[in-house]
């Protein structure tokens, strides 16, 4: 009996084994995959646009010659858009967290809120388009303009910075508040000295995050109506404008009459995917130097 018993435990062992060494070798595979794909990808468009930037195509202005078309408009376009986008999420991203994780009341409407919150969070992009053309466009008439597209824009990664936030509040150590209600601060003098000090790189890295996404996004802007034309540089958030995602958009389709598009447009993935690492970088310095451990 007993040498059947050990048996079957050593045959049970043996096939655990098998099904560890089965899945880490799928998971490997999976990996491999995605990151041959993407060195692919990578490789595609530095071959196909690196020798296409210089100087003058980052400073130059949109033209109908492919041999003088530069993205300086796309640049200062996404610049303001951030100049918008910013604060928009930020104070309303971290306000928002503030109120549902330290002041709203823990009951059925502070579960709806929740769950809206999280649910918005995997709408599709194109969705906030058509709500920033109803309202900003249409409602409120601003037009295609950066203020509409930096309203919409922020719409998007709303919720994901609000997401972000609770979870850096919740990260605070309760000790922490309950020492500085004990000396006799206020809940909000708690709140601006102890707990937003400490959540504050996860806030950060959050939201800087949620920017990235909202630099790389097209399909929200193409639904309001914004132009990839030859217009002036933007000056301000009332003028109108474009971004680098959208001249990929327009410069990919017109590379169907054109073939030498394909190399502006893998020169602006380029200078997009440089500013998009940038932001990733900023976010992980922010974690690593000024996280706390308490």
């Amino acid at each position: 009996m007993n040498y059947i018993d050990k048996a079957q435990v050593q045959q049970r062992m043996n096939a655990r084994l098998i099904q560890n060494r089965l899945f880490k070798n799928l998971f490997l595979v999976a990996s491999l995959f995605g990151l041959i794909v993407l060195i692919t990808l990578i490789l595609r468009v530095l071959v196909d646009g690196i020798a296409w930037i210089n100087i003058d195509f980052i400073t130059g202005k949109l033209s109908t010659q492919f041999d003088r078309a530069g993205i300086m408009g796309a640049i200062l376009g996404t610049a303001w858009l951030m100049v918008v986008v910013t604060p928009v999420t930020f104070v309303l991203g971290v306000g928002t967290a503030i109120y549902l994780e330290l002041y709203a009341k823990k009951g059925i409407i502070q579960s709806f809120i929740q769950t809206n919150i999280a649910n918005l969070a995997g709408v599709p992009s194109i969705v906030y388009g058509i709500l920033g053309l109803t309202i900003f466009v249409r409602t409120m008439d601003f037009g295609n303009i950066v203020l509409a597209g930096g309203l919409t824009m922020s719409l998007l990664v709303l919720p994901i910075v609000i997401v972000a936030s609770q979870e850096a509040i919740r990260s605070v150590p309760f000790h922490l508040s309950e020492a500085s209600y004990g000396l006799g601060a206020t809940k909000w003098q708690t709140i601006r000295k102890v707990i937003l000090p400490a959540a504050l790189p996860g806030i950060l890295t959050g939201a800087i995050l949620s920017l990235s996404r909202a630099i790389g996004e097209t399909a929200p802007l193409v639904v309001i109506g914004i132009p990839a034309l030859l217009i002036p540089f933007p000056g301000g958030i009332l003028d109108k404008f474009t971004v680098l995602p959208m001249q990929i958009y327009y410069w990919t389709l017109d590379s169907a009459l054109v073939d030498e598009y394909v190399n502006l447009a893998a020169a602006t993935i380029i200078v997009l995917l440089l500013l998009l690492f940038l932001l990733n970088a900023s976010a992980i310095f922010i974690r690593n130097k000024f996280q706390k451990r308490y």
